[in-house]
C-alpha cells in the first residue's frame, strides 16, 4: 500500500514538472517571435530609413531623437538602437537547448556579444535619461535608470558565473538578465495587453506618458516579470507538486497576455 502512495506521489510531481516545463516553453516561444519583431520593427525604422536618407522616424517616434549639435547625445542614440535590435535579435538565442547543446561554441560567443551589448545600451541609456530627458517626463526616469542599472549588475554576475563554470547559477543569472533587458519590449507588451483588455482607452494613460498608468508600466515592465521568474525558480526546486502545478497555470497564462500583447505590439510595426 506504502508503495502505490509513494507511486502515485512520484507520478503527481512528474506530471506537475512536466506542466512548469511546457508553461515556460509556452511563455517563450511568443516571446521569441515577439523580441525579432521589435528588432524587425528596430531595423525597419531606424536603420534602413537612415540608409536611404530619411531620418523622420528618428524624431517622430522618439521623445528626444536627432538633436543638431549634440554629436554626443546623438551618437549615445545610435548606440542605443543598434544595441536594442541586436540584444532583441541575440538573447533569446542564449535559451534554445539545442543551440547550447550542439552548437556551445556559438553559444558562448552569442552571449559575448550579448552581455557586451546590454552593457552598451544601458550605458547609452543612462546617459541619455539624464542628459537629454530621453524617455518623457521626469518621473519615468527614476524606473528606466532603476532598469538600467538592474541590467548593468546583473550583466556583471552572469558573466562571473560563465567565467567561473558555475552553469546552474550562470543559467539562472542570464534568465535574470534577459528580463530586465527586455524591459522596454515588455513595456510595448503590457500597453498592447492593456489595449487589448480595455479596447484601446486604458484608464491613467496618456499622450505624454505621464499619467499614473505610464508610471506603474514603467516600473513592471521589468519588476514584474522579474518576480515571475522567481516564483518560477522556486516552483522549480519544490518539492510540491501543488505549488508546481499553480505555477505552472500562472506561467500559462502569463504566456496568454505575453502572446496577445506581442501580437497587437507587432501588428502596429507591421503596419
Amino acid at each position: 500500500m506504502s508503495e502505490t502512495v509513494a507511486a502515485r506521489t512520484w507520478d503527481g510531481r512528474g506530471a506537475a514538472q512536466s506542466a512548469l516545463q511546457l508553461s515556460a516553453i509556452a511563455w517563450f516561444i511568443p516571446a521569441l517571435i515577439g523580441n525579432w519583431f521589435f528588432a524587425y520593427h528596430v531595423a525597419e525604422t531606424y536603420f534602413l530609413a537612415a540608409l536611404g536618407g530619411d531620418y523622420s522616424g528618428w524624431t517622430d517616434r522618439l521623445f528626444v531623437g536627432l538633436v543638431e549639435g549634440d554629436a554626443v547625445g546623438n551618437t549615445a542614440l545610435a548606440v542605443h538602437l543598434n544595441a536594442a535590435f541586436t540584444v532583441s535579435l541575440a538573447g533569446p538565442l542564449q535559451f534554445i537547448p539545442q543551440i547550447r547543446a550542439y552548437a556551445p561554441a556559438f553559444h558562448r560567443w552569442n552571449g559575448r556579444i550579448y552581455i557586451f551589448t546590454g552593457i552598451l545600451t544601458s550605458l547609452a541609456a543612462l546617459y541619455m535619461i539624464w542628459t537629454r530627458d530621453t524617455f518623457g517626463p521626469d518621473t519615468l526616469e527614476i524606473p528606466v535608470s532603476l532598469n538600467g542599472v538592474l541590467i548593468l549588475v546583473f550583466a556583471a554576475i552572469t558573466l562571473r558565473y560563465a567565467m567561473a563554470r558555475n552553469i546552474d547559477v550562470h543559467q539562472r543569472w542570464a534568465l535574470r538578465t534577459f528580463f530586465v533587458m527586455s524591459g522596454v519590449w515588455f513595456l510595448r507588451v503590457m500597453y498592447a495587453f492593456l489595449g487589448a483588455v480595455t479596447g484601446g482607452d486604458i484608464p491613467g494613460v496618456d499622450d505624454v506618458m505621464g499619467g499614473p498608468t505610464n508610471l506603474a508600466l514603467g516600473y513592471a515592465s521589468f519588476l514584474l516579470p522579474l518576480a515571475a521568474l522567481e516564483v518560477y525558480f522556486l516552483a522549480k526546486r519544490s518539492p510540491s507538486a501543488t505549488a508546481k502545478s499553480a505555477v505552472a497555470a500562472l506561467v500559462f497564462a502569463a504566456a496568454v497576455a505575453t502572446a496577445i500583447g506581442a501580437y497587437g505590439t507587432s501588428m502596429r510595426w507591421l503596419s
